[in-house]
C-alpha cells in the first residue's frame, strides 16, 4: 500500500547535479533486493550492512528455534 505524499513536506525542487547516474544498475540480477524501509525503522540502520547483520541475526535464531522444535519432536517419540 502506498502513502499519500504530503505536499508540504516535498521540497520545491531536489538537487541531482552530485547523482550518479545507473550506481545500482550493475547490480540488478545478482541477487540484490531493493526495499523500502520505514522511518521508523531507518533510524536503527544506517547502511545496507546494518540492516543485513540484523537480518541475519533473526534467520540464525530461526534456525535454531527450527532445531530445538525438531529436537523436541524426536525426543517426544
Amino acid at each position: 500500500m502506498k502513502k499519500a505524499i504530503d505536499e508540504e513536506e516535498m521540497p520545491a525542487e531536489i538537487d541531482f547535479s552530485d547523482a550518479e547516474r545507473g550506481r545500482y544498475a550493475g547490480r540488478v540480477g545478482e541477487g540484490v533486493r531493493m526495499v523500502m524501509l520505514e522511518p521508523d525503522v531507518t533510524e536503527f540502520f544506517p547502511d545496507s550492512e546494518a540492516v543485513n547483520a540484523a537480518l541475519r541475526m533473526v534467520l540464525r535464531a530461526g534456525v535454531v528455534a527450527a532445531g530445538e522444535a525438531v529436537r523436541k519432536q524426536h525426543q517426544s517419540k
